[in-house]
């Protein structure tokens, strides 16, 4: 599980990079596409690794869950909001929040966004994985 923590915070910081980048790029036209992160933002996304084990629970108890995606991928989106939310406030309360969404039309409370749901969606996925791949590993 630690290698997946590591391919976890990587892959999100890698990801929010990208993002940034295009978004800035879209919203002032600077071609030099400077993408931005925080390190407090690498211990979030590695807390990723957390989807393997559970999704091996889940689908133990679950034929749906198991067979479905598209639940997966939905109970993926809401787990990460729940994580975004929580680590956001907690570091909001210390002063040391990176992002602020409050300009942003779909936000709640300024930490979390539900418009980059579909992103989440495929992160989890991808998560998802990265957690398949250390299990098949482990039994090889």
């Amino acid at each position: 599980m630690e290698s997946n923590f590591v391919k976890c915070g990587l892959t999100g910081w890698a990801a929010e990079v990208c993002y940034s980048s295009l978004a800035a790029r879209a919203r002032t036209h600077d071609k030099r596409m400077m993408g931005q992160t925080s390190l407090y933002m690498f211990p979030i996304y590695g807390m990723a690794a957390a989807i393997g084990p559970l999704k091996k629970k889940l689908c133990a108890k679950s034929r749906t869950f198991e067979r479905s995606r598209l639940l997966r991928g939905s109970f993926y989106t809401c787990l990460i909001f729940f994580t975004e939310y929580c680590s956001g406030w907690l570091l909001r309360r210390t002063g040391r929040c990176p992002w602020d969404y409050s300009g942003s039309r779909f936000n709640i409370d300024g930490l979390i966004r539900l418009d980059f749901a579909p992103f989440w969606f495929a992160l989890g996925l991808l998560f998802e994985r990265y957690g398949d791949e250390a299990a098949s590993v482990k039994t090889a």
